[in-house]
C-alpha cells in the first residue's frame, strides 16, 4: 500500500505529486517482476526490519545499484511489493459478472471473499505479526495505492449498480469510501473480535455478518 495522498495541507499535496512523479519514473512493475518476488520471499523468511537490499540483490540475482536506481530504501521497495500484492487479491476476489446477478451481488460476494483472501494471504499475515507499523499509515494517515485501485473497482462497481438498479443511489465516491472503510475494519482488527472455538463467534460467523451489513448498506 505504498502512499498516494495525504489528505490535508498544500505540503502534503505537494508531496503526493512528487510521490506519483517518483514511482512513475521507475520501470515497470510487472507481476512477475524477479525483483518484488524476492523482496516477497526475503519478507515471508525474516520480516522487514531484518530484510536489506543487499538480501534483495542477491535473491534476484541483481546488483545493489540496479535496485538503488529504481527504490531508494526497503520500505519504498516494500511499498511497491504490498501494491502490487493487495491489488491482485482485491482484482482477483471480485467474481465475475454471472447470468442472473446484479451488481449489488457481485460487490457482495467480492468484498467478503477480499477480506477472507487478505486474511489468508501469507504477506499479509506476516506483516501483521512482525511489523504492523507498516500498515498504520494507512490506516490513521493517507490512502496507499492498492487503496485507490481498490476504490476505483468499487466506484465502477457501484456506477454499474445504480444503472441497473440494485444499489441504492448515491454518490459513488463517497459510497465506494465508505465500504472500504468496513472492509479495512474486518481485515485489519477482525481477530480481536472472534472466539474460534465458538461457531457463533469465529471468523465465519462474522464474515456473515459483513454480508449481512454491505446487503442492507446497498440495498435501495
Amino acid at each position: 500500500m505504498t502512499p498516494i495522498r495525504h489528505n490535508g495541507s498544500d505540503r502534503s499535496d505537494r508531496s503526493d505529486r512528487s510521490d506519483r512523479s517518483d514511482r512513475s519514473d521507475r520501470s515497470d512493475r510487472s507481476d512477475s517482476d524477479p525483483v518484488l518476488d524476492a523482496v516477497r520471499d526475503c519478507v515471508l523468511a525474516v520480516g522487514v526490519r531484518r530484510t536489506t537490499l543487499t538480501d534483495v540483490a542477491r535473491r534476484a540475482g541483481v546488483s545493489r545499484m540496479t535496485l538503488y536506481r529504481r527504490w531508494p530504501d526497503v520500505r519504498s521497495l516494500v511499498g511497491d511489493l504490498m501494491t502490487r500484492e493487495w491489488i491482485a487479491v482485491a482484482v482477483g476476489a471480485m467474481p465475475e459478472h454471472r447470468p442472473g446477478s446484479n451488481a449489488r451481488t457481485l460487490i457482495v460476494d467480492g468484498l467478503v471473499a477480499g477480506v477472507r483472501a487478505f486474511r489468508a494471504h501469507p504477506l499479509f499475515r506476516k506483516i501483521v505479526d512482525v511489523d504492523p507499523e507498516l500498515l498504520l499509515p494507512y490506516v490513521l494517515d493517507r490512502r496507499g495505492a492498492s487503496q485507490e485501485a481498490l476504490l476505483s473497482l468499487l466506484a465502477d462497481h457501484l456506477h454499474e449498480g445504480h444503472a441497473d438498479g440494485s444499489v441504492r443511489a448515491g454518490h459513488t465516491e463517497r459510497q465506494a469510501r465508505s465500504l472500504l472503510l468496513v472492509v479495512q475494519s474486518f481485515t485489519l482488527s477482525l481477530r480481536t473480535m472472534t472466539e474460534e472455538d465458538d461457531p457463533e463467534l469465529d471468523s465465519e460467523a462474522f464474515l456473515a455478518e459483513l454480508r449481512t451489513t454491505l446487503e442492507r448498506t446497498l440495498t435501495p
